[in-house]
C-alpha cells in the first residue's frame, strides 16, 4: 500500500531543505519529494497539518538489558520507547550479559529486534574479547554479520598495544572504532568532575584534564594507523579543543555527545540527586556551553540519548553508590529542541546530528528525505509542550533526568519502512 504524507513541513538536514511539501512511500521506501503544494496522491494519505516531518532519528548509543539484564530492559521496551520519541533506528551497545564480542551475538540481536517488528534494531560490536581490554574480539567476522561499530562502551582500553591493533585490524575492513576518552587511572572511583561543587558535596572526582589525556593518546594512535575513530561522548571543552585540531591535521575523527550534557550541568546534582549520576560526570556550565556552540558549528556529528536504564533499587542509593546513567530514548527529540528553542541554534542544524549525520558515520540509507531512502519518518509539533513524567516512560526503567521538566516538542507519528509504529 503507497502512504502518502502531504501539507507537512519538511526538514531534511541532508539536503538543507526547510519548507512546504509531501512525500511518497511504496513498498517502504521512499519514492517521491515534491517540495512546495504540488499534490501528492496515494492508497493511504496522512495530511499531517502543517506538522514537522523529518527523517526518523538514528540513537547510536543505546544501552538495554537484553540479553542478561532483562529486569533493567529488553530490546522490545527499548524498541517502544524509541518509537515514541521518534527515534527509528537503535545502536545496542556491546556491554550485556553475554557481551557482544562474536557474530553469533551480532546475529542475536539484530534477528531479535527484526522479529519484534518495531524499530531498527543495529548491534555494534565489542573491540576486544568480552570488553575486557586485553585480547582483541572477532571484528572482521561481527562486520560481516552486520555490526555498525567497534566499541567497549565504557570500559577504556587502557593497553595503548591493544587498541593499536585493534585501529590496525580495522583499517583492513574500513570499520569504525569508538572509545569514549577518560584517563582510567585519573577517573576510577570517580563520579563528579573535581572542583569547588564536587569539594562542598563530598564527592569522589576526577579533573576534566583526564578526558583530554586520553584523547591525545586515542588520537596518536588515529595518526599511526589511519582508522575510522568515533570520540564516542564526549563533554569537555578542552577535549573539543583536541578534536578540532586533530580534524586540521585531516584525521578521519568523528564525536558524539549525550544529549544530558548538553542539557544540564553539575549543578543539577543539587542534593545529591543520583538520577543525575551519569558517566561520563555532568560538567561545569562553561563546557555545557562549549558543547552547543560544537553542535552549532557542526563539530559533533552524532546527538545520543545515551540511553542506560538503571531500576530503582540501584538509584535509591548514597550518590557515589548509584548506578550511572539515565534513559531518554523518549525525550531525546524534546530535550534536543531545547537547543533550538532556547539556544536559537537552527531546526536543520539540530536534526542534522540526529539524523543524516550518524547515518552518514555509519554508512546508512536512513537519515534523508530522497527517493530510494529508507521510509523511516517522524511527524512531529516542534512548539507543543511536554512534561515529561518518568513514570509514563515505556522503558522499563525510569531513570530520567529530565523527570518532570518541561519540554517542547511532541512525537505524532513514526514511520518505520512505512508502517506506522506510533501515533498520538
Amino acid at each position: 500500500m503507497s502512504l502518502a504524507v502531504v501539507n507537512a513541513r519538511l526538514l531534511d538536514p541532508a539536503s538543507d531543505y526547510d519548507g512546504p511539501g509531501a512525500v511518497l512511500v511504496e513498498d517502504g521506501v521512499i519514492t517521491l519529494v515534491e517540495h512546495g503544494g504540488a499534490p501528492i496522491r496515494g492508497e493511504q494519505v496522512i495530511d499531517a497539518g502543517g506538522l514537522c516531518l523529518t527523517p526518523g532519528l538514528i540513537d547510536i548509543r543505546v544501552r538495554t538489558g537484553e540479553p542478561g539484564a532483562e529486569p533493567k530492559e529488553t530490546l522490545k521496551s527499548a524498541s517502544l520507547a524509541a518509537a515514541a520519541g521518534g527515534v527509528t533506528t537503535i545502536v545496542v551497545q556491546p556491554d550485556t550479559d553475554p557481551a557482544v564480542d562474536d557474530p553469533a551475538m551480532v546475529d542475536f540481536i539484530q534477528r531479535r529486534g527484526a522479529a519484534l517488528g518495531l524499530v531498527n534494531v543495529r548491534a555494534a560490536g565489542a573491540a576486544t574479547k568480552g570488553r575486557g581490554g586485553s585480547r582483541m574480539a572477532e571484528i572482521g567476522l561481527m562486520h560481516e554479520a552486520g555490526a555498525l561499530y567497534f566499541t567497549d562502551g565504557d570500559h577504556v582500553i587502557a593497553d595503548s598495544r591493544v587498541l593499536s591493533r585493534v585501529m590496525s585490524y580495522a583499517t583492513a575492513f574500513n570499520a569504525l572504532i569508538a572509545c569514549r576518552p577518560a584517563d582510567p587511572w585519573l577517573s576510577e572511583g570517580a563520579v563528579a568532575t573535581s572542583g569547588e561543587l564536587a569539594t562542598r558535596l563530598g564527592l569522589p572526582s576526577a579533573p576534566a584534564i583526564a578526558e583530554r589525556i586520553q584523547l591525545e593518546r586515542d588520537l596518536a594512535l588515529v595518526e599511526q594507523t589511519g582508522v575510522r575513530f568515533l570520540v564516542d561522548q564526549i563533554s569537555t571543552e578542552g577535549a573539543l579543543e583536541v578534536l578540532a585540531r586533530a580534524r586540521g591535521r585531516g584525521l578521519e575523527v568523528a564525536a558524539s555527545v549525550s544529549i544530558n550534557h548538553l542539557c544540564f550541568n553539575e549543578v543539577d546534582i543539587g542534593d545529591y540527586r543520583t538520577f543525575y549520576r551519569l558517566d561520563p560526570p555532568l560538567r561545569p556550565e562553561s563546557d555545557r556551553r562549549a558543547l552547543i556552540e560544537a553542535v552549532r558549528d557542526g563539530l559533533i556529528e552524532a546527538i545520543t540519548s545515551a540511553h542506560a536504564p538503571a531500576p530503582a533499587e540501584d538509584k535509591r542509593r548514597p550518590f557515589a553508590e548509584a548506578a550511572p546513567g539515565a534513559v531518554g530514548l523518549e525525550t531525546l527529540l524534546p530535550a534536543a529542541l531545547t537547543l533550538h528553542h532556547e539556544e536559537g541554534i537552527d531546526l536543520l542544524d539540530v536534526l542534522r546530528p540526529l539524523t543524516e549525520g550518524p547515518a552518514s558515520l555509519l554508512g546508512l540509507e536512513a537519515g534523508r528525505l530522497a527517493p530510494g531512502a529508507p521510509a523511516d519518518l517522524v511527524l512531529f509539533d516542534p512548539g507543543a509542550p511536554v512534561i515529561v513524567d518518568a513514570d509514563a516512560l515505556r522503558s522499563k526503567s525510569k531513570n530520567s533526568p529530565f523527570d518532570g521538566r518541561r519540554l517542547q516538542g511532541r512525537v505524532a507519528r513514526t514511520v518505520v519502512a512505512g508502517r506506522t509504529v506510533h501515533a498520538l
